[in-house]
């Protein structure tokens, strides 16, 4: 049974301090709701527009229970949650996602064997346990390849691209000698991005599908609508609300997805998850009804889904480095919506900001 719906002035606990965080608190204050940050970085940018924060360790078990037991509800902002942080929330207050969520993501080879048994196409792969485990692996997923670890990889770390068995040997050695998983290369034409939202009740609505660009394994730029068919824009919808009913889920889910295109037409195949609101989400804070942000929200304090509906074409891009320190120079466009997340220091490949350029009807 789901908890009953909080009411305005509930506290929602976030793990996590950066940019997501700081987004779902912005979006939470103007339901009402007010947001507790956990995070053990002391310049959490989230903290700037939090009601309360705690700095402490993810595997302090007494501050973690105090904090649980201090809020109505908690989620996160990153999927990298330690299983026993977790179990120890869990136990004190309702997390949304949950622990199967949180679980499925954090290991590819869990993650993929869920979309397959879900049946969900998905790239060839294999575990790759030890160096022994090579030869069968590439048997099966073939050579060009993508070594990948089982967990903790993000924006291009972790991975590696490999043509021959020489290569994918160093790779392994490279990768710390274990735990990986070999992905067969696919050819697709484009990134996309499905971006789910679901209620406790079950409720489940699809944003339109974005166009990824990445530069440097970072996401760089997202395009509502994505330049794909009408057919492959539903489908990918329909696989985005099976993978969270399959789940159970609650929340905000990404869901990113490789669009292949051949003699028969527009295919997908779906990447990887995110569970937790995502970068390439960002542009439903200018560029829909309701963002991302405020509909998850929406879905852990268990309020009703509101409309995620495209008010006009958006792209989406990151400001990354010192790109945001042109931030005048982009509010000179009429277009243009800045999102700057308050971070102390600028850095080689440290996203500081996004701007969602709407392109509303009265603006040529």
């Amino acid at each position: 049974m789901s908890p009953d719906p909080l009411k305005p002035g509930a506290i929602i606990g976030i793990l996590g301090g950066g940019q997501l965080g700081r987004m779902i608190a912005l979006a939470a204050a103007r339901l009402g709701l007010r947001s507790h940050i956990y995070c053990p970085d002391a310049q959490s940018p989230a903290f700037d527009v939090a009601y309360a924060h705690t700095i402490a360790a993810y595997d302090d078990e007494a501050a973690l229970a105090a904090f649980a037991e201090a809020v109505d509800v908690v989620t996160y902002e990153f999927e990298n949650v330690p299983a026993r942080t977790a179990e120890i929330i869990a136990a004190r207050a309702p997390l949304f996602p949950d622990a199967r969520a949180l679980a499925t993501s954090q290991d590819r080879i869990v993650e993929k064997s869920f979309l397959r048994d879900a049946g969900v196409a998905v790239a060839p792969f294999a575990a790759v346990d030890i160096p022994d485990d090579l030869a069968a692996a590439m048997a099966i997923t073939g050579l060009p390849a993508i070594l990948k670890t089982r967990r903790f990889g993000y924006d291009g770390k972790g991975q590696r691209k490999v043509d021959t068995p020489s290569e994918l040997a160093a790779a392994l050695a490279e990768l710390g000698g274990r735990d990986c998983i070999l992905e067969g290369l696919v050819p697709f034409v484009m990134e996309v991005s499905a971006i789910v939202v679901r209620a406790q009740s079950g409720d489940c609505h699809v944003y339109d599908i974005g166009e990824n660009v990445h530069v440097h394994h970072i996401l760089k730029e997202t395009r509502v609508p994505a330049a794909i068919s009408e057919a492959t824009n539903a489908a990918a919808k329909v696989l985005a609300r099976r993978i969270a009913d399959e789940l159970g889920y609650v929340g905000v889910l990404g869901v990113e997805m490789f669009v292949v295109r051949d003699a028969t037409g527009e295919r997908l195949l779906v990447n990887e998850l995110a569970p937790r609101v995502h970068n390439s989400g960002h542009w439903t804070e200018d560029g829909a009804v309701t963002s991302q942000f405020e509909n998850h929200a929406r879905a852990i304090a268990g309020w009703p889904i509101g409309s995620v509906r495209t008010i006009a074409p958006t792209r989406m891009d990151n400001l990354i480095g010192f790109e945001a320190d042109a931030w005048e120079k982009i509010l000179s466009d009429p277009t243009a919506r800045l999102h700057l997340y308050g971070k102390s220091e600028a850095r080689a490949g440290r996203k500081m900001g996004h701007v969602n350029y709407v392109s509303l009807p009265d603006h040529k």
